[in-house]
């Protein structure tokens, strides 16, 4: 179950990344969990499509997932790796936006 472990340790660790170091408070907003629904419905699409209709594309070993498996025959560890990148991005953005503010913030205050 290698696909499910770096999954679970991929969001486990973007999770921790932000409690612990980012604390940017985007995984309270009700704005990341919009953003990431939005994402997660194209996600539904473009996977489902890969791994229902075209098995030829993607093919998953069952000795490496859980066998769980949600629409159109999406494995549930392609969520939960698709969270942990979907969070990391939208995470990194919003530290950057917050120092850029408190950049510009400062640049006014010495004027």
């Amino acid at each position: 179950m290698a696909y499910t472990a770096s999954a679970l340790l991929a969001a486990a660790a973007v999770v921790a990344l932000e409690l612990l170091w980012l604390r940017t408070g985007l995984l309270g907003r009700r704005s990341f969990w919009v953003a990431y629904a939005i994402c997660l419905g194209f996600q539904v699409l473009v996977d489902g499509w890969l791994t229902k209709r075209s098995a030829a594309i993607v093919r998953y070993d069952p000795d490496e997932i859980t066998g769980w498996r949600i629409p159109w025959d999406i494995p549930v560890e392609d969520y939960v790796y698709g969270f942990a990148l979907i969070a990391l991005t939208l995470l990194l953005w919003e530290r950057r936006r917050l120092a850029d503010l408190r950049e510009r913030a400062s640049v006014r205050s010495m004027r």
